[in-house]
Formats: structure tokens, C-alpha cells, sequence
């Protein structure tokens, strides 16, 4: 990690490359910026200038509640990023600070309570099983990303969104090739306009539907104006997109599993405390690659004893925060049986993921579902020879070939 000297108050400005990392190792240089701080000042691969990143679990907590920092701020800036492109999308809820942030979630929280999604299990555990079925048939080996990670979580967001079974393979491939970073901006922005196009035209047909899907939820709060069709597409696309998430995060949580087989016998052992235990993976598994979006202070604000002034960039790390020593005791410890384990995967504060119980609810049924229908579930190849997704902002195997008895 370099260094640039800088006449600036304030710690130096170190470089935070996009590494390509294998395994579940976390970034070695987001671990030496933990030690130099609880803020430091980064610069990323794209953008221009430097932000702060705060790594601290306090002071992560704080600026993600603080209305002081605003995402919708950084919307026309070019702030250091990892992203070799960028095109907010007007709208979405990402980019959204308060009230408008809760106007546009509205229109969709009640597909992801906890009540709908318990509501919804037992038909996700009906999509499920014919997929491990298949692989039972079939036989070892099996590469499980591609008969299991890769389809059902696609499948299951498709169809809470209400997406027709033609258009899933094409809105599968727009949602791969947005959250990578290969191609640059001209494969992303033509991937982003086939998919934006897609929910534009949906929602406006579905704007009299009476449905439960998500789409029709969408395009009844269109018709009803609370939301315009920008903000409609701004809602739908992360949804839509959170599938990809799923198949990666669950696809590092198994290769830890198949890793540590003293972990994957205590979750075949207990079953009733695979909740508690998958939790403490979520916590572990480094599931992203540097940083999300960055928010802009809106004003000066000292944190963790530092001045950040009135039009600084600020990044939050979640991976940090989930490695505090101060809040989870020997944080590169896997315990299965932490508690309190108050971890923050999914996000914090406003902007604390909308599909987070679906997440939960999907990588339990895939993890309880394999280990169960699969005794004697090992890899198929030595550890380091399975193959990691490159140049991508979600991290996860490529492929994860195993074998059982």
C-alpha cells in the first residue's frame, strides 16, 4: 500500500487497490487500515480526490444513522470508487436520503417482513428440492454453484419480483454482468439499460394489477403517484440484483464449510442451532470487495476524534465494523455459538438491506438443504484449486465442485 505525502490535516491518503482475493481471505489491506485508525483516507481505483473510511463499529453505526451524511449529495460527484463506472441511478433508494428514502421503500416492504417470508418458505423449499434432487440423481460430482447457488436464488427473487420464467435468463445475465467490473462502463451501462427498460415496461403494464408480486406492487404505487417510474426502476433493479449477492455470499459460507470440517460437522450435528452458526458465518465471510457508496458530510462533524469537513466524502466498511475487537471478542475467530452477535452484514440504518430476511431465508434452506440431502459432503478438488470470481464487487466462488458418499 502506497502513501502520498500531503500538505492536508489529517492522516495520509493511502491507495486501496481492487485486489482479486481467493478464498474467504480478508483484504489485506483493509486490515492494515484497521490498524493504522479508526479513520483513515482512502483512494480507490476510479474516481478522483479521497475519501475518509471509517472502520470502527461505533463510528460505522454513527455515520450510517446521521443524517449529516448523505448519499444523495454524492450523486454528481466523481468521489474515489471502485467502480470503473458511474451512473446513479435517479431514484433508487440507494442513493436516497430522508423522508424520501422511507417514501420509496414503502411501496415494497410488506414483500420482505418477516411474516411474508415465512409465508414464502415453504414454497422456496418446493424450488429448492428438485434442484438437489437433480444433483442426488446425477451423482458426484457436482459443481453446486451452478445446479444450486446460481438457479434458485435467481429463480426465487424472480419470482417475488413477478418476473415471467421467458425473461429470466436474460434478466440473470443483466444482473451478473452490473454487479462485475469486467467489460467497463460500456458493458455495464448496456446491461443496466436492458434491465432498466424491462422494469420500465413492466411496471407501467402492471400498474392496474391487483398482484402480490413486487412489480405490481411497484406499478400500483406508480398509478397511485407516490413513487414516478424513475423511482420505480431505481427500486426494482437492487432487488432484482440481490440474487447475485445470495448465490456468491452462500457460495463463500459453503466453501468455509467445506474448508473446516470440524464447522460443517457441528452444523450437521445441531441443527437446531444452524441459525445462530450461519449468523457467525455472515459475520466472518468477507462478502464485498472494498467498499459500497460513499456519503457526503453535509456539514463538519468530528468522529472517533477526527474533523471531517463540511463536503468530504466518507466510505463505511461493514467487513471492518464485523472485525471490531471491541464488539465481537477474537474477531478472526469462527464461534459458533456467539452471542450477542450483533453483526452488520446486511447494512445498517436506513439503508439496512431490504431483502435481508429473504438473504437469511435463502442461504438456510440452500446450507441446511445440502447438508442434509448430501452425506459426506467434501470438495471435489484440493482447496486451492477451486476457482474465485474475478474482477467483481460481490466476492464468491466461480465454481464449487464437491463429492459426498
Amino acid at each position: 500500500m502506497t502513501e502520498e505525502t500531503t500538505t492536508l490535516t489529517g492522516p495520509p491518503v493511502r491507495d486501496w487497490p481492487a485486489l482479486d482475493l481467493a478464498g474467504t481471505e480478508f483484504d489485506p489491506v483493509l486490515a492494515e487500515l484497521m490498524r493504522e485508525g479508526p479513520l483513515t483516507r482512502i483512494r480507490l481505483p476510479f474516481g478522483e480526490g479521497w475519501a475518509w473510511l471509517a472502520t470502527r463499529y461505533e463510528d460505522v453505526r454513527q455515520i450510517t444513522n446521521d443524517a449529516r451524511f448523505s448519499r444523495t449529495a454524492g450523486m454528481d460527484r466523481q468521489v474515489t470508487r471502485l467502480a470503473p463506472h458511474f451512473s446513479p441511478q435517479p431514484g433508487s433508494p440507494a442513493w436516497a436520503d430522508q423522508p424520501d428514502h422511507n417514501r420509496l421503500r414503502k411501496a415494497v416492504a410488506g414483500a420482505f417482513t418477516v411474516s411474508a417470508m415465512k409465508r414464502l418458505r415453504p414454497r422456496a423449499q418446493e424450488l429448492l428440492d428438485p434442484l438437489v434432487a437433480g444433483i442426488v440423481r446425477d451423482g458426484p460430482p457436482a459443481d453446486l454453484v451452478e445446479r444450486v447457488l446460481e438457479p434458485f436464488p435467481v429463480t426465487l427473487i424472480c419470482e417475488v419480483m413477478g418476473v415471467p420464467a421467458a425473461d429470466r435468463p436474460r434478466m440473470h445475465a443483466w444482473a451478473a454482468q452490473i454487479v462485475s467490473t469486467k467489460g467497463g462502463a460500456e458493458a455495464s451501462a448496456e446491461a443496466k439499460k436492458g434491465m432498466f427498460g424491462w422494469i420500465a415496461d413492466t411496471v407501467r403494464a402492471r400498474a392496474n394489477s391487483a398482484g402480490d408480486d413486487v412489480y405490481s406492487l411497484i406499478g400500483a404505487a406508480l398509478r397511485r403517484g407516490e413513487i414516478s417510474e424513475a423511482e420505480a426502476v431505481g427500486l426494482a433493479a437492487p432487488l432484482q440484483i440481490g440474487g447475485e449477492a445470495v448465490t456468491h455470499n452462500c457460495g463463500q459460507t459453503l466453501y468455509l464449510l467445506l474448508t473446516r470440517p470440524e464447522l460443517m460437522e457441528r452444523m450437521r450435528q445441531q441443527p437446531e442451532a444452524r441459525a445462530t452458526a450461519l449468523d457467525e458465518l455472515m459475520r466472518y465471510v468477507p462478502h464485498r470487495t472494498a467498499v459500497g457508496l460513499a456519503r457526503i458530510a453535509l456539514e463538519d462533524v468530528e468522529i472517533g476524534g477526527q474533523l471531517i469537513r463540511a463536503g468530504d466524502p466518507v466510505y463505511v466498511s461493514y467487513l471492518a465494523a464485523n472485525r471490531d475487537p471491541d464488539v465481537f471478542p477474537d474477531p478472526d475467530r469462527i464461534d459458533l455459538d456467539r452471542d450477542p452477535n450483533p453483526h452488520l452484514s446486511f447494512g445498517n440504518g436506513a439503508h439496512y438491506c431490504t431483502g435481508a430476511v429473504l438473504a437469511r431465508l435463502q442461504i438456510e434452506l440452500m446450507v441446511g438443504t445440502l447438508l442434509d440431502r448430501l452425506p459426506g459432503l467434501r470438495l471435489a478438488v484440493p482447496a486451492d484449486q477451486v476457482t474465485w470470481r474475478r474482477k467483481t464487487m460481490i466476492r464468491g466462488p466461480q465454481s464449487l465442485p464437491v463429492t459426498w458418499d
